[in-house]
C-alpha cells in the first residue's frame, strides 16, 4: 500500500477536502456516500454518484478481470 509523505496510514487522513462530485453527471455530497464508486483512472481518483453507477453497471463490469468473476 502507497501512503502519501507524513501519512499516518489511516486512510480517512488521506481523504479529500470539499464536496466529492460525481465525474459524469455533477452532483455533489458534502459527506462521504457508501453508495457511490470510487475509481482511479490515470493515477486520478473520480467518483460517480450512486445514480450513475447504476446506468453504466454493465460498462464497469466489463472492465473487471475475469478473475473478480
Amino acid at each position: 500500500m502507497t501512503r502519501s509523505p507524513g501519512s499516518d496510514g489511516d486512510p480517512r487522513s488521506d481523504a479529500e477536502p470539499g464536496p466529492t462530485v460525481c465525474a459524469r453527471c455533477g452532483a455533489r455530497s458534502e459527506e462521504p456516500r457508501p453508495t457511490w464508486t470510487c475509481s482511479v483512472e490515470n493515477g486520478v481518483r473520480i467518483h460517480f454518484c450512486d445514480t450513475c453507477s447504476r446506468d453504466n453497471l454493465r460498462a464497469i463490469e466489463g472492465r473487471l478481470d475475469s478473475a473478480w468473476w
